[in-house]
């Protein structure tokens, strides 16, 4: 059975800022196993790492698989916390040993994007959904008169900071 759906329509809701992470890689080379392997079967340490110690400032984790290429979508408290992880114990010896292994070599890319969201720069809705996304990793009230348009969302994490 899958994740709990919540019939209706949320929206993630905060009065602090937050950042958005994406991260994943593109296998270019299915026969080059030995090169895009060790890059793949790096990330579980790292994500159990991240669910076991929410100290760390991983606030939650969506990931989508296609036939070459993943995406991860990690939400986090803040930039300082996401930069530490970054030069952590299970972060820095990865990425050190894709540089030594797979380095400039075309048969796998990595890729990540960092946002800096502000509590005020957003807008988010979920309709008949399992907890997902911003909405799982910050939490979600109902969607009711004071909030029903993208207009009216975005105008009220605008007014909360003012």
């Amino acid at each position: 059975m899958g994740a709990q759906v919540f019939p209706g329509r949320y929206t993630a809701d905060t009065d602090e800022d937050f950042v958005v992470f994406i991260i994943g890689m593109r296998i270019n080379n299915y026969r080059a196993v030995r090169k895009w392997f060790p890059v793949f079967t790096a990330m579980p340490a790292m994500i159990k790492e991240l669910s076991m110690n929410k100290e760390l400032g991983c606030l939650s984790i969506e990931n989508f698989f296609g036939l070459r290429t993943t995406i991860m979508i990690q939400y986090w408290r803040s930039e300082q916390q996401l930069l530490a992880y970054a030069k952590g114990s299970k972060h820095l010896p990865a990425w050190r040993n894709f540089n030594k292994k797979v380095g400039n070599n075309d048969a796998v890319g990595i890729y990540h994007e960092t946002y800096l969201i502000r509590a005020d720069g957003f807008e988010t809705i979920y309709g008949n959904m399992p907890k997902f996304g911003l909405a799982k990793a910050i939490g979600s009230t109902e969607i009711t008169a004071a909030n029903n348009s993208a207009h009216k969302r975005i105008k009220k994490n605008y007014v909360l900071q003012k």
